[in-house]
């Protein structure tokens, strides 16, 4: 089993209550997050990447178990080795598309990369074909270099899964079509397991190989796309 998701959590905002209780399994690569906003889809991936600490449930990915309230497991996000690329991508404004890049493989903040770093952050440069961007700081990319940094820094560090929010919601229609072929591309050059979340059925076309549908904090249905693709 690649993926076995069983999250329970509550959060409170502004008098509001929300209560998400998701449970689903995949042997696929690919799973997608499919459903209408607010329905608990990105508090899922929080709570699979560490970021949120669900009230109890149970986190496999891989085989290894990164969450289990029954017996106090709860690996620390920076050791559970996971790749994430968020909604708006991120970016340290501050940083340039090298440094941003290379954040990830740093030790020590103060600390400057080591010359065997250097030469893997160049290296991603050239797989992702933003060489020439390097010295750029974010502000001035477009939104696909943006999400085509996004990807390398999260993929730097050899994650053994790649967590991606809403990846093509900034990108217009066309963009969207190129950028998907991208992350094909990346996804079979480093062959790995993915979870999207995804508002686009197109998305769901390119990539689900597992659909889990969600409603309200809960998972209304898990469906194998493989026989369809």
């Amino acid at each position: 089993m690649l993926a076995e998701i069983n999250v329970e959590k509550t959060m409170a905002s502004q008098g509001s209550i929300f209560n998400l209780n998701i449970r689903f399994c995949s042997e696929e690569k690919f799973v997608v997050l499919f459903g209408p906003s607010g329905s608990g889809k990105t508090l899922t991936m929080q709570c699979i990447a560490g970021l949120i600490t669900p009230d109890s449930g149970r986190i496999v990915l891989k085989d290894h178990v990164l969450y289990d309230s029954e017996t106090n497991v709860n690996v620390p996000a920076r050791h559970r080795r996971i790749g994430y690329v968020f909604q708006d991508y991120a970016l340290f404004p501050h940083l340039t598309v090298f440094d941003n890049i290379g954040f990830g493989l740093r030790r020590n903040w103060r600390r400057a990369l080591s010359e065997a770093d250097k030469q893997r952050v160049e290296s991603f440069l050239e797989i992702f074909e933003i060489s020439h961007l390097a010295g750029n700081f974010p502000f001035d990319l477009s939104g696909g270099q943006k999400q085509r940094v996004a990807l390398a820094r999260a993929l730097i560090r050899k994650p053994d899964f790649l967590l991606l929010d809403e990846p093509f919601s900034a990108l217009d229609t066309m963009l969207r079509v190129r950028m998907r072929e991208e992350l094909q591309r990346i996804r079979e050059l480093f062959d790995i397991a993915a979870i999207m979340i995804t508002h686009d059925p197109e998305d769901i076309g390119a990539f689900a190989e597992t659909l889990v549908t969600y409603d309200t904090g809960r998972v209304v249905e898990v469906r194998s796309c493989m026989k369809t693709r």
